[in-house]
């Protein structure tokens, strides 16, 4: 809920999702030109820059939706720093590797960097509008429909999951531990069969309705897409030649 909120309150939301999905993808370019960290760093903090202050998307929100992918992404550049050899008692040895910095350094910032260029792109644009894009840009059909799928489904699972622990906590069904556990087990329980028969009443209704095409819906008319697409190339291309100088420059 927080990406589609930030997504259809920000200031970009009538900027054409082209624009922002070829500003997104020279940024995700840029971060596999960059030389070394420190490169890798600049690119990241200028693409959260740009969505923070270009699209004013909330520093709040901004973290919390980076924060679980980003400490994937530490938890993961920090097994790069830690060896593991056998050792005669059997049992195996765990010590700090300091020559695995740099390429933990790089591979951590390099992952933040595209991070910072993907999430600037889903919390400006709705997911409908990426839709859209991807219909226009010729991706096949079935895959488009799993997209409006599962996009619709996420949203039952969501009200079905709430009307579920509103009617648990009225039955006093979260108190101690082992109780907020059982009710829980209950609900997910509940939900698998529930969310399991809307998908059914879902493709019955589909079905009733003659509905064996693609999943059509009207897109949005943007007055500035041409503009909007010169700007996004610019910047885009400015990353890009940023990058490729200091990789030169270091070279």
């Amino acid at each position: 809920m927080w990406i589609e909120q930030a997504a259809y309150a920000n200031r970009w939301r009538d900027v054409t999702p082209g624009a922002k999905a070829l500003f997104a993808g020279c940024g995700l370019a840029a971060a596999f030109v960059a030389p070394d960290w420190k490169a890798e760093l600049l690119l990241a903090a200028l693409l959260a820059a740009v969505t923070l202050g270009g699209a004013r998307v909330p520093a709040r929100l901004y973290a919390r939706v980076v924060a679980p992918a980003g400490s994937f992404v530490v938890l993961s550049c920090a097994t790069l720093l830690v060896a593991v050899a056998p050792s005669a008692g059997g049992w195996p040895e765990v010590h700090w590797h300091a020559a695995g910095w740099p390429e933990a350094a790089l591979t951590g910032t390099r992952a933040m960097a595209a991070l910072a260029a993907m999430v600037g792109l889903v919390l400006t644009t709705p997911l409908s509008d990426l839709i859209g894009l991807a219909r226009r840009l010729r991706v096949p059909e079935v895959l488009v429909d799993v997209m409006v799928l599962c996009y619709r489904m996420v949203f039952v699972f969501m009200e079905a999951w709430d009307d579920g622990v509103t009617a648990q906590a009225a039955r006093l069904g979260y108190g101690p531990f082992r109780r907020s556990v059982r009710s829980l087990a209950l609900l997910a329980a509940n939900l698998a069969a529930q969310i399991w028969s809307r998908a059914l009443a879902l493709q019955a209704a589909a079905s009733a309705r003659n509905g064996d095409g693609p999943l059509d819906f009207l897109a949005p008319d943007y007055a500035h897409a041409r503009r909007d697409l010169r700007v996004a190339g610019c910047a885009g291309a400015a990353l890009l030649a940023g990058m490729v100088a200091l990789r030169g420059g270091l070279a």
